[in-house]
């Protein structure tokens, strides 16, 4: 069998994000990138713009312009942070709260009916995925040192 698993990885989870963004705009209206924002600022707590875009890989005008529109739409709370400066913190509305967890569960519900659609373990594969993760944690965190 050939090795080539990193690009299989990156065609899996490249599909996945664009299924999953087709699906959110047809069926709720809202993009994937926002759904990421606010699934993060969930799993985050209370956060800053600057920790979000380092979530999300994205720079902080980005995610300026982002908090902008899920704050009007209701799915954001936008605060100054007390410290002062041109910081903002950041935490779901009671609506968001709602939104990331309602979304979360129909995408785990998708997921786990496509791993086992493949005939996939869905335990074994959650279980490595959760271990390659925590690896890469780890990785990244000696490499830092």
């Amino acid at each position: 069998m050939e090795r080539n698993l990193s690009l299989n990885l990156h065609v899996l989870v490249a599909r996945l994000d664009r299924a999953a963004d087709r699906i959110l705009r047809a069926e709720h209206n809202i993009s994937y990138s926002r759904f990421l924002a606010l699934a993060l600022v969930g799993e985050l707590g209370v956060s800053t713009q600057r920790a979000l875009a380092d979530g999300l890989g994205v720079t902080e005008p980005s995610v300026s312009r982002m908090t902008a529109v899920l704050a009007a739409e209701g799915l954001l709370d936008v605060q100054p942070d007390p410290a002062g400066g041109n910081r903002r913190q950041l935490s779901l509305t009671d609506e968001g709260k709602q939104v990331v967890a309602s979304l979360r569960q129909e995408f785990e519900e998708r997921l786990a009916a496509l791993v086992a659609h493949s005939g996939v373990p869905y335990a074994e594969f959650a279980e490595h995925t959760a271990t390659l993760l925590a690896t890469l944690d780890r990785v990244e965190r000696e490499s830092t040192k």
